[in-house]
């Protein structure tokens, strides 16, 4: 089988940073004992977001959709394309307000109702990948479902197996 050749690479709008920080005071506000951290949170938030931040990376592959992130721990997961059912593209107010949009993965594997396998978070051109990933699965799952093409070669191949081993077998019968 052919090694997955990478198609797109995804970049990560920097205003993700910036999103990171403002969800997680406001998540400290919500929960009103915490309102006493949210200046620390303020100051060393952004270092590890940052870091966060560089080690984001998603792949589109001939095959797959491959995914890392993670500072402290670190994450990567890969999504067969074949297995993709649907790219949910999402904004809330804050998103939009910062130009970023939440790509939620869902596979046929998903167990959980409206739970995604992936979400990827601040990708530019979010709506242009998710057509890239679309139109690349759909071309996946085309090549697996003509049986044609694919079974004349599997024939082929196995009639190569067959003669081999026949040789083998001759070689054998003749020590």
């Amino acid at each position: 089988m052919a090694k997955p050749v990478l198609l797109k690479k995804a970049e990560f709008n920097p205003r993700l940073k910036t999103y990171l920080n403002l969800y997680g005071a406001f998540m400290m506000l919500v929960m009103i004992f915490t309102i006493p951290f949210i200046p620390l949170w303020l100051i060393i938030a952004p270092v590890f977001i940052n870091k966060y931040f560089e080690r984001l990376e998603c792949e589109l592959t001939t095959r797959s959709l491959r995914f890392k992130k993670g500072f402290l721990v670190q994450i990567e997961k890969t999504v067969p394309l074949d297995k993709i059912q649907d790219l949910t593209f999402k904004e809330g107010p804050l998103l939009r307000m910062l130009g970023l949009s939440i790509l939620k993965v869902e596979t046929a594997g998903n167990s959980g109702t409206g739970v995604a396998d992936l979400s990827l978070l601040g990708v530019v051109d979010a709506m242009e990948f998710r057509q890239m990933v679309f139109d690349q699965r759909d071309k996946v799952t085309d090549n697996a479902n003509s049986g044609d093409t694919s079974s004349e070669s599997m024939i082929e191949i196995l009639s190569d197996i067959r003669d081999s081993i026949k040789s083998i077998e001759q070689r054998l019968a003749e020590k």
